[in-house]
């Protein structure tokens, strides 16, 4: 028996298996994905088995998913001379950001897109971040952190922004921290707008200086 299970996860996995990943918006989040979905998960799923993988899975894909609506509705912003990178390696550690934007006056931005369930609103209650009831303020600290890291490798300030794509911000907007929280599809307007402010270095140097450390995160991860 067991070995028949053995041979249906093997075949679903060859059957389902998806393409590799390629750089990009969402590669490094697909990939997590792929490597959660094992075939014995695969099996589970089929059979209608929840496992934690498999749930972790979705979730990555479903963050994928949100890095790419965010990747489409900023590339406008290259025809105006912005510099978009998408799932960079950090320097040092094993994180990732999800895009970096160098805007023509030399104003390094740091969009992190979040997709969370639109079924509870958002909201600040006390200083806390609360998404219906439950207190997701420690959900933030992968982005100070981020910023805090490409702000030392690039030597010029680097502001955070996460890009909400799901879940309704009362009052349309939030702020935690000193961490701003916009709709993401208000993304092109928000960065438009903190972009006009004048950088401390050139923003080509920037461009060159980011495509050289932070390299994308699926090829360092393959490497």
């Amino acid at each position: 028996m067991t070995t028949v299970l053995i041979i249906a996860a093997i075949t679903i996995w060859l059957l389902c298996r998806p393409p590799r990943t390629e750089p990009g918006a969402g590669a490094s989040a697909d990939a997590r994905a792929r490597a959660l979905r094992t075939p014995l998960v695969r099996l589970a799923g089929a059979v209608g088995i929840s496992t934690r993988a498999g749930r972790l899975a979705d979730r990555s894909a479903a963050g994928a998913e949100g890095e790419r609506r965010t990747a489409r509705r900023i590339a406008p912003l290259t025809s105006e001379g912005w510099v978009i990178l998408h799932d960079r390696a950090l320097p040092r550690g094993k994180a990732n950001v999800d895009h970096l934007a160098i805007s023509p006056t030399g104003t390094v931005l740091l969009p992190d897109t979040k997709r969370w369930s639109a079924k509870w609103r958002l909201r600040v209650v006390n200083g806390r971040l609360l998404h219906g009831s439950l207190d997701v303020t420690n959900r933030l600290r992968g982005v100070r952190h981020e910023a805090r890291i490409v702000q030392q490798a690039l030597g010029v300030p680097v502001t955070p922004l996460v890009l909400m794509d799901g879940a309704p911000l009362e009052g349309g907007e939030l702020a935690v921290d000193g961490i701003r929280i916009v709709p993401a599809d208000r993304a092109c307007a928000v960065l438009r707008g903190l972009g006009r402010v004048p950088g401390q270095r050139r923003a080509d140097d920037l461009a060159n200086a980011a495509e050289r450390l932070l390299p994308p995160y699926t090829k360092v991860r393959r490497g």
